[in-house]
């Protein structure tokens, strides 16, 4: 199978940077794969699972934030807020996240909730949690 570059960066860090036999995304218009010679295209990411197949064979997965990606020329450059391998997320402390998103979410009438914040914070921890247990 064929080789494209990817790279994945966030404010913090490159995420990963490397050849890979495939990549597949969350886009907000649903899940899609990226193999070598892929048509050109920018895609909107959603809070996902991100997957890598890699130069030597390997499956590597991440959850992502969200984010940006563009595919051109056998290049793939992610931009995302955050990306996690299993080994950095902590399922504690994902797990007070989602409870401490649903309770401001049970009290979305107060006007001191931020509901889309909320919101966005349970779809991370979700992410996160679900990508441990899978």
């Amino acid at each position: 199978m064929k080789e494209f570059f990817i790279e994945i960066i966030t404010p913090s860090k490159t995420a990963y940077s490397g050849k890979v036999h495939s990549v597949t995304m969350p886009g907000v218009m649903g899940e899609f794969q990226v193999l070598f010679n892929h048509a050109p295209l920018m895609s909107t990411l959603e809070v996902g699972k991100m997957s890598i197949r890699d130069a030597e064979d390997n499956e590597m997965v991440f959850a992502t934030s969200g984010g940006v990606a563009e595919v051109l020329h056998n290049k793939i450059l992610v931009l995302s807020s955050a990306v996690e391998t299993p080994e950095e997320i902590d399922l504690e402390r994902a797990t007070k996240a989602a409870e401490r998103a649903k309770e401001r979410l049970a009290q979305r009438t107060n006007p001191e909730i931020d509901v889309p914040r909320a919101e966005i914070a349970l779809a991370r921890a979700l992410n996160r949690i679900k990508l441990l247990q899978s």
